[in-house]
């Protein structure tokens, strides 16, 4: 059973963006499109803000079913009380999402022959690190080894807390209460029940959702305090037929978040690909992304932004606001005091097998900044009749080509097929690529 789905497709946008809060060293490019979860036909989001020992975790739902049969069965460390849950804005994630997601921008070659030096914007880009449930078996919850720690009714969601001594008992107490939960869920139950884990169970109060007005499942929010800085999947993969792809907002005050029992890896960045793929970037980032999952074996996740959250460079969207920030769980602001907000997004795809444990997180001291960017070069198309104008041709054609082997290397695309769809300045000839591939 899927904990939480969403959906993702390619938003462009042709709009320049300079930065709220820039470093020195950056700068403000031309902002062009972004890749956001729509790219996914099965993806969940999840927001952790995080502090010391104390989580508030935000879960998105975007069940596609009928709400009458929804379940979602949550492991959690601690038993939650009705004041440590309620619902939330499912706008905040996505501004989140809209502002960390990779993105592409533009660049525009002048005109070399008003320069006495070759420009430097046609050079390789530098690289920056930069209401409660009641079951109608209730007298039979001993004899499962099942208790009810709690129950409570938050927005349209009906909760109840239990905590289990096996899974068998677990798996027959929520069939019998009306949760639609895939047959042998009680195998991936016991690991959590060994554990002393919790489970915060949730169905829909059909009458508290129709009366909401909403047409859609809101997010879930939770907040507790626990050691364990984790995220479980597992449950997520008993009827899961394909890979599934989890994104992964992490707020700290510290620094970047990564994984400590599988391994972070920064998304390929900074590269200089073809002008065509202005139209075709959600193709492109899949194709990247699919091709980076296999070249680590399928078995990592990937940095696909690491950033203070009050700046950005270039801004797919405006900063979350600080009002924002408090929705998505940011409870160590204070009044008067400046933002001190570190978000990492981390995109995982995973299956059962590749991915047989939860998530184990870490917070790090790292303030380095970093996001998937991908640069658009767009030559100069003018005349050309000048010295440096000649050494621009030369160099350009060195450039393309170079473009053309990165993205192939890139995406797995057939580098002839690049070359066919880069479309260059007629000035050069209509065939002004056999020079420069004839070794080829």
């Amino acid at each position: 059973m899927k904990l939480f789905r969403l959906a993702i497709a390619l938003f462009l946008i042709v709009t320049a963006f300079c930065c709220w809060t820039l470093p020195a060293e950056a700068f403000c490019g031309f902002y062009v499109a972004k890749a956001d979860t729509k790219l996914y036909n099965q993806a969940s989001q999840v927001i952790i803000a995080r502090n010391g020992d104390r989580t508030v975790l935000t879960m998105a739902n975007d069940y596609q079913g009928n709400v009458k049969d929804f379940a979602l069965v949550v492991p959690v460390p601690v038993i939650l009380t009705e004041n440590q849950v309620r619902v939330g804005d499912p706008k905040i994630i996505k501004h989140l999402d809209a502002f960390t997601a990779p993105r592409l921008v533009e660049y525009f070659d002048p005109n070399p022959c008003n320069t006495n030096r070759f420009p430097a914007s046609s050079l390789p880009v530098e690289r920056r690190e930069g209401g409660g449930i009641r079951g109608s078996f209730e007298s039979d919850d001993e004899a499962l080894g099942v208790t009810v720690e709690s129950r409570f009714s938050v927005g349209e969601y009906d909760i109840v807390i239990l905590s289990a001594t096996e899974s068998d008992g677990l798996e027959t107490w929520l069939y019998r209460n009306g949760y639609r939960i895939p047959r042998g869920a009680s195998q991936l139950l016991q690991p959590y029940i060994r554990q002393g884990l919790k489970f915060f169970v949730a169905k829909v109060n059909l009458a508290e959702f129709q009366q909401s007005g909403y047409q859609l499942l809101r997010p879930l929010v939770m907040a507790y305090e626990s050691p364990r800085f984790m995220l479980p999947i597992r449950l997520g993969t008993i009827n899961a037929t394909t890979e599934q792809d989890l994104i992964v907002y992490i707020l700290s005050p510290k620094g970047q978040a990564e994984l400590t029992n599988y391994r972070t890896v920064k998304i390929p960045s900074d590269e200089e690909i073809p002008v065509f793929v202005k139209n075709e970037f959600g193709q492109f980032y899949q194709s990247m992304f699919e091709t980076s999952y296999n070249r680590e074996g399928k078995k990592a996740a990937f940095l696909e932004y690491a950033w203070d959250i009050k700046s950005c460079d270039p801004c797919s969207a405006k900063p979350p606001s600080r009002e924002e920030l408090r929705k998505a769980g940011v409870f160590w602001l204070m009044p008067n005091q400046r933002e001190n907000v570190f978000i990492s997004r981390i995109h995982l795809r995973y299956t059962r097998d590749r991915f047989p444990d939860d998530l184990m997180f870490q917070e790090t001291s790292n303030r380095q900044f970093f996001q998937g960017r991908y640069v658009l070069r767009h030559p100069f198309s003018g005349d050309l009749d000048c010295p440096a104008g000649q050494e621009y041709q030369r160099i350009l054609s060195e450039r393309m080509e170079r473009e053309a082997q990165t993205l192939a290397k890139l995406t797995g695309w057939k580098l002839q097929e690049i070359r066919t769809k880069m479309n260059f300045p007629q000035s050069q000839g209509s065939n002004w690529w056999e020079t420069v591939f004839e070794e080829n």
